[in-house]
């Protein structure tokens, strides 16, 4: 019985939620050194910058940012900065996959190697 109360209780404390977060759960973000932007249209113009790059909404194209060197991630069927951070990579430029960043990761991830 104690052992199984003792595994519960260590469940509770390391809960997978908190080791890889989801698109509902989030750890607080520190948004020092990043520019968050965001333009009002039907659907949102949204850009998270940091000082190697840009986490964006679909709004832009990846093939743009190729062409002018940018590092650039994608992210879609976001209304919010914080949808953002929990979306996962669409597309991302050649400079922002020599920092590491990848389809399928999650936006925080993205934004982490951006800033």
């Amino acid at each position: 019985m104690k052992y199984c109360l003792l595994i519960l209780f260590a469940h509770c404390l390391i809960s997978p939620a908190m080791a890889n977060p989801t698109r509902t759960e989030l750890p607080d973000m520190d948004w020092n050194n990043l520019t968050r932007e965001r333009v009002e249209l039907k659907l949102p113009l949204l850009v998270i910058k940091g000082s190697k790059g840009l986490l964006a909404c679909a709004y832009l194209d990846i093939e743009t940012c190729n062409k002018t060197g940018e590092a650039c991630a994608i992210v879609s069927g976001v209304k919010s900065h914080d949808d953002m951070l929990k979306a996962q990579v669409k597309a991302v430029s050649d400079n922002a996959k020599a920092l590491g960043i990848e389809v399928g990761m999650n936006g925080i991830d993205a934004v982490n190697k951006l800033r």
